[in-house]
């Protein structure tokens, strides 16, 4: 069925129908609509099936690219599914969140002149296909095995380990300190890049195969490590990192300004239908106000197209680099330029000035120097280019930190990096504690949900094959 393939040269890339800026603004319901069958077909069909899959290979999850968009392209949907799901826990959600531009198709190999294949947009349609189908069923383990593993951390890399363990038979229980199941993709990802009924739907399945949620639980307060530890065979640590980096300047005590990771947990919880204080009393709320939001990640694009549809009168995101450097997502950019944003680049905070609460961003005008160890250019001060920026509500965007966990989970013997995540030996993924193991971004530090999701894999077969080590003298003895 070859001829149904490498179509690029005739076939333009188009991506599903994006809703206008002037009427995405209002809401927050995801932008693209959804493929048509025909036309996912036709995007697929767009691959060319090279022999060095490169998309492949960038796909932390290394995802069967090429060979679930052949099967798109052959209209053998059920078969894509199950291919796409084989490696992938949450295809339809990585479909929707993932900076495919960095990873996936910004390493396809038709992307020069003829633009990559929309590896994203199909995977998301492929599985939302499925679910609309009827072809995604609760897990059904051959045989179930009597040990236990806890994980603590309900968010996509203990879903992920969840359901992997869950697959290969063990009782598994989820522990988290929030009262709904999904971490940063409930809480932390707006509704316009992630409607919360995709990850709902996702925690209703877990629930079917058995999975057991335990919220509002937080270790350290509501129970202790070494209850847990008592409590299962094995355990997970997969808390991700919350901690908001702050910057030090004068003045940033100043009512208004408020970490980002705050004002998205408000707005989320306020679309969830939560009676949420800050947003009410207008303290987290955009509308009406001057909003500058300071960093240049994901993060930071999230913060600003979610207060362009509070009703801000106007939103700034200033970071020290240019748009070359910017760690955030190319494509994010271009909607929140769309939406309105207004990106002031090459430019760093110095001070925020105000009496009651702050009213303005003393900023400096920034050059890019020579290269630092890493290979980025080094940012250096211009001198005498301070400008004063209104701002109302200034967002810090500027990435997270690991919460100091021996000392919350009261475990001194928990061994942590000079960077305060967790130590772990990584061929095992175990952590100094016996039976302790450890994934997702508070092993890694800050990172992307498909690399969580890849991460919890990992560690479910550590941890398998943990406790399969665990079984056999006892099988033996017995």
């Amino acid at each position: 069925m070859t001829e149904r393939m490498l179509k690029f040269v005739a076939t333009p890339q188009a991506l599903p129908d994006k809703r206008p800026a002037a009427e995405r603004r209002r809401d927050f319901d995801e932008i693209y609509a959804d493929f048509a069958r025909d036309k996912a077909a036709e995007q697929a069909s767009r691959c060319s099936q090279c022999g060095v899959p490169f998309c492949q290979i960038h796909c932390p999850l290394h995802n069967n690219i090429p060979d679930w968009l052949k099967l798109t392209a052959e209209g053998r949907l059920e078969e894509a599914y199950e291919l796409s799901s084989a490696t992938n826990n949450f295809p339809e959600i990585c479909g929707r969140i993932c900076p495919q531009d960095r990873l996936c198709e910004g390493n396809c190999v038709i992307e020069k002149g003829f633009e990559s294949v929309t590896i994203g947009s199909v995977e998301r349609y492929i599985t939302d296909t499925a679910w609309d189908e009827g072809w995604v069923k609760p897990i059904a383990p051959r045989r179930e095995r009597p040990e236990s593993v806890g994980i603590v951390g309900a968010g996509p890399a203990g879903l992920a380990a969840a359901e992997q363990l869950r697959r290969k038979g063990y009782q598994v229980t989820v522990y988290d300190r929030y009262d709904r199941v999904g971490g940063l993709l409930i809480y932390g990802i707006p509704n316009f890049k992630l409607e919360k009924e995709i990850v709902q739907r996702r925690e209703a399945l877990l629930r079917q195969s058995k999975v057991t949620f335990v919220l509002n639980c937080e270790v350290g307060r509501d129970v202790s490590l070494a209850e847990l530890r008592a409590r299962h065979g094995a355990l997970l640590i997969a808390t991700g990192v919350y901690k908001a980096r702050d910057i030090a300047a004068p003045g940033v005590g100043l009512p208004g300004i408020v970490a980002a990771l705050d004002f998205l947990t408000t707005s989320n919880r306020q679309g969830l239908g939560d009676e949420v204080p800050d947003f009410d009393s207008g303290a987290l709320d955009a509308k009406g106000k001057h909003v500058v939001v300071l960093g240049g990640g994901d993060t930071a694009m999230d913060c600003v197209r979610t207060a362009v549809r509070q009703g801000a009168k106007s939103v700034k995101c200033l970071y020290r680099r240019d748009r070359a450097n910017m760690p955030g997502s190319q494509r994010e950019v271009k909607h929140a330029e769309e939406e309105g944003v207004e990106f002031v680049w090459l430019t760093a905070p110095q001070s925020f000035l105000g009496k009651e609460a702050v009213s303005h961003v003393r900023s400096v005008r920034i050059h890019l120097g020579m290269p630092d160890a890493t290979g980025r250019q080094t940012p250096q001060e211009i001198p005498n280019s301070h400008v004063n920026v209104e701002a109302d509500l200034v967002l810090k965007a500027l990435g997270f930190d690991p919460e100091d966990l021996p000392a919350a989970f009261d475990a001194a013997d928990l061994a942590v990096t000079g960077w305060g995540t967790l130590k772990i030996d990584w061929r095992s993924m175990a952590t100094s504690l016996d039976g302790v193991f450890a994934a997702g971004d508070i092993v890694r530090g800050a990172s992307l949900v498909v690399w969580a999701v890849r991460d919890g894999r990992d560690a479910a077969e550590r941890i398998h094959g943990y406790l399969s080590a665990k079984a056999r003298p006892a099988a033996a003895a017995a």
